[in-house]
């Protein structure tokens, strides 16, 4: 079944690119969705629809406080007073006329031990390695992945720290060698997810909960090899990607399956389109993708990155994951990633024009 989308707003946004295959996207229950873009030296929040409708004023702008360090996924506080970074050898706190709030120090993420430091701030040494920081949304608390110095055994670890000052309340060890993470704050304003990102050595996926004086965390680790995908405010579960992408699975929030959507045999659009024959590998979903709504997921099958001429994106049950139909779109094929809204639409981004798109299910 063809399912036809429908464009509700598109934008040229050059930067744009880190709001569909990136972490630039601010999702937050109950609040209007923002764009982090990075601009030169600084990070600029938008409000999302103000994008669309050309009011390219940033509601708020944090100077970096390491231009040159290209990793690390950010943080701004929901009432934009606060931005917290994560950097190579530290996160840091920072005001929006770039004063320091704070800092907690932390060991470099290269992956070449006992390197030397110049000592100059600035400096950004070898390797992608990088963690990540997450604001909770009610402002209080700050989650970080860091690595702890060599005579701890530089050994990687999830720091809760108290916003206000950064001072660290709580730390969960983790078995992990990250390439990159990335934060999920569940809906409930209580749980955070980790998910963290480890090359061909595979995925971990941690969820905590802080209340107060105990931390209490809990990992997938034993049997799964997923990237935490998605949550949506109204739905219960959590949607998970395995990590060559042979599935993807809706899950409860201590871990158990609910339902299960496999990627093989999701084919191309129409017979006259198909190319692939049966020594081809299965098709694979990439690790974009999530909630368009309650009852709604939208997924993509191969990388479309990597193969853009068979990228398909579908629209699946959200209860069952079972495949609704693959999307056509009125201005032809679309190569593009897909980061669902939550609301009944999802982006695109055309990397050769700068085009940021909203689409929607067209009204049958």
């Amino acid at each position: 079944m063809s399912i036809t989308a429908r464009l509700r707003d598109s934008v040229q946004l050059p930067n744009g690119g880190s709001l569909v295959n990136g972490f630039a996207l601010d999702r937050r229950a109950d609040r209007p969705h923002r764009a982090l873009l990075r601009n030169g030296p600084t990070l600029e929040v938008h409000d999302l629809s103000g994008l669309f409708t050309g009011d390219r004023a940033p509601t708020a702008v944090f100077p970096l406080p390491w231009p040159g360090w290209r990793g690390g996924v950010h943080s701004v506080s929901a009432d934009a007073s606060f931005a917290v970074f994560s950097g190579q050898r530290a996160v840091r706190a920072v005001a929006p006329g770039g004063a320091t709030l704070w800092e907690y120090r932390h060991d470099c993420w290269s992956p070449l031990l006992g390197h030397p430091h110049t000592g100059d701030e600035q400096e950004v040494c070898d390797g992608l390695e990088h963690g990540s920081c997450r604001i909770s949304d009610d402002g209080r608390l700050v989650w970080a992945h860091v690595v702890a110095p060599e005579e701890h055994g530089g050994r990687e670890y999830w720091a809760v720290l108290d916003a206000r000052d950064g001072h660290e309340l709580a730390r969960l060890p983790l078995d992990s060698a990250a390439s990159g993470s990335h934060h999920v704050s569940h809906p409930d304003g209580v749980h955070m997810g980790l998910s963290i990102g480890m090359g061909q050595d595979g995925l971990l996926l941690h969820w905590a909960r802080w209340d107060g004086e105990e931390l209490t965390a809990w990992d997938l680790n034993e049997t799964l090899d997923r990237d935490l995908t998605d949550v949506h405010p109204a739905h219960p579960g959590f949607l998970t990607a395995e990590h060559d992408g042979t599935d993807l699975r809706l899950h409860a929030l201590d871990g158990t399956v609910l339902a299960e959507g496999e990627a093989a045999g999701a084919g191309p659009v129409s017979p006259e389109e198909a190319d692939l024959d049966d020594e081809d590998e299965p098709l694979c979903w990439d690790h974009g993708g999530g909630f368009v709504d309650a009852d709604t997921v939208i997924a993509s099958t191969i990388d479309a990155a990597d193969d853009p001429a068979e990228g398909r994106h579908w629209l699946l049950d959200a209860h069952t994951l079972e495949k609704r139909g693959a999307i056509t779109y009125p201005i032809g094929h679309v190569d593009s990633y897909v980061r669902p809204l939550g609301d009944g639409t999802w982006l695109t981004y055309d990397d050769t024009s700068g085009t940021l798109a909203r689409w929607s299910e067209a009204a049958s």
